[in-house]
């Protein structure tokens, strides 16, 4: 369910969903209770993170994670209410009780799994890839024995130079190895696709691209509490993260904002899939 049950079949948490779902607030466990008698779900979500959380026009949140948090409410039929969280205190918040669910970029990882409750599957995924001038990189093997941009501390560093004997210039900030990148030190920048994405959304990085699939997928959870009266609450979002990746979803928000996606999500898509007929 939250930790570690990935051999339960995309069937089985449906029907786990539906019975969650069938559920009256009288007889539903602890927190999802309190959400059905509250009549409003808590959700953090980052402020200022685009296309997945980020400010609209009308000063309301936008964006792929508000979209799902937004589908998390309409299944259990309450408000949603969006809270702003940072990488800092999104935990804190949910161990305070100040929101129920945390959608918010936030890696599946396993000291993180000690103190809420990750939620299996992931419904994102990041990972290294390339910045480079266009034409200039075709393939990963382009890189093998030439100078590439890198930034220090990265996990992925010693990575890529052993698997593809990149020559990694490892600089202390981003700035300062993109720049790396413009002046001709290197013939890419190495860094996560989030991050990429976003430069190539900036004018100034015209005439660049992201030539290659990411490496070393990084799965990213939505979480609740970690607590016993949290298992029915747990079990309903696990059943919500199997419907989105079965039902393809996370790949239909991906071409809405105008994300590329990885393979990683066709692969989900696949490896889910069941008839979601009766969910829709």
């Amino acid at each position: 369910m939250m930790q570690g049950r990935r051999t339960r079949t995309g069937a089985a948490v449906a029907a786990l969903l539906a019975g969650t779902l069938a559920t009256s607030p009288a007889s539903a466990a602890d927190r999802l209770k309190e959400i059905l008698e509250r009549g409003v779900v808590r959700v953090g979500l980052q402020g200022a993170f685009k296309p997945w959380s980020f400010p609209a026009p009308d000063g309301t949140l936008q964006g792929i994670e508000v979209d799902l948090a937004k589908s998390v409410a309409d299944t259990l039929g309450v408000k949603l209410e969006p809270v702003v969280i940072t990488s800092a205190n999104r935990i804190p918040y949910l161990q305070q009780g100040k929101i129920d669910l945390i959608i918010g970029g936030m890696y599946d990882a396993s000291d993180r799994r000690k103190i809420v409750g990750m939620i299996e599957p992931a419904y994102w995924s990041s990972g290294p890839t390339l910045l480079a001038r266009k034409g200039t990189i075709k393939d990963w093997k382009d890189i093998a024995n030439k100078p590439v941009c890198g930034k220090q501390g990265n996990y992925y560093n010693k990575q890529v130079q052993t698997d593809l004997q990149a020559n990694l210039i490892a600089f202390a900030g981003n700035t300062e190895g993109k720049e790396g990148l413009r002046a001709g030190k290197c013939v890419a920048w190495l860094y996560d696709d989030v991050s990429i994405m976003a430069d190539l959304a900036q004018p100034e990085w015209e005439g660049y691209e992201m030539p290659v699939p990411v490496l070393y997928n990084n799965p990213w959870a939505a979480a609740v509490p970690l607590d016993e009266r949290d298992k029915a609450w747990g079990t309903f979002m696990t059943g919500m993260a199997y419907r989105w990746q079965a039902s393809g979803t996370l790949i239909e928000l991906g071409r809405k904002w105008g994300v590329t996606l990885s393979d990683w999500f066709a692969q989900q898509n696949q490896k889910m899939r069941w008839d979601t007929s009766y969910l829709k």
